[in-house]
């Protein structure tokens, strides 16, 4: 297939209200470039295991704490398992079990003026490591909102201060894809 970019909205499941990215990405990379490029978008540190599941295929990275082997994401491009209208699931960190639903929006022409990878919108601040997933998430919101909360004061110590969770900073995120992506070989040649 002829490369063209395309445009993916990345969900984080069970988040309420919805945080989510919308990212233009070259259609040829692996799916570890797309792994690559979701880390920093959402603001991810990279510090646990992920994976992709498109219909039956598990595609990841082994390693020593693998419990079952998946295809090996640096194999595989995304115009080859994924087209305009498809959704697929990536997992990251499989003790909070963060699943985020990546829809391809749109297939766009390769041309100079879509420079990419790069996000074009986004909405809420991603939740930090280790929180406990989506439902650990709502409960460090509530004791950080709340002063009289038993564990407002370890929350608070524990995240460093304050964290707002409508924050999205477009350019904040951008600067860190790119200072990000160069680790990894981005396009299939």
């Amino acid at each position: 297939m002829n490369k063209c970019i395309y445009k993916l909205k990345i969900t984080l499941m069970g988040s309420k209200p919805p945080i989510w990215r919308r990212v233009l990405v070259s259609s040829n990379i692996t799916f570890e470039a797309l792994h690559d490029i979701i880390q920093p978008a959402f603001g991810w540190s990279d510090c646990h295991l992920h994976e992709f599941e498109i219909d039956n295929l598990r595609i990841g990275t082994n390693d020593e704490d693998s419990i079952e082997p998946v295809e090996e994401e640096s194999e595989f491009v995304l115009d080859e398992y994924a087209q305009r209208g498809d959704t697929f699931l990536y997992t990251y960190d499989f003790g909070d079990n963060w699943e985020h639903r990546i829809l391809v929006e749109d297939m766009l022409p390769a041309d100079s003026t879509n420079s990419v990878p790069r996000c074009i919108a986004g909405r809420r601040a991603c939740p930090p490591e280790n929180v406990g997933g989506v439902w650990g998430y709502q409960e460090f919101l509530s004791s950080i909102s709340d002063p009289s909360h038993e564990e407002h004061a370890n929350y608070t110590e524990w995240i460093g201060g304050n964290f707002d969770p409508e924050e999205f900073d477009l350019n904040a995120v951008n600067t860190l894809i790119a200072n990000w992506i160069p680790s990894r070989q981005l396009y299939n040649h």
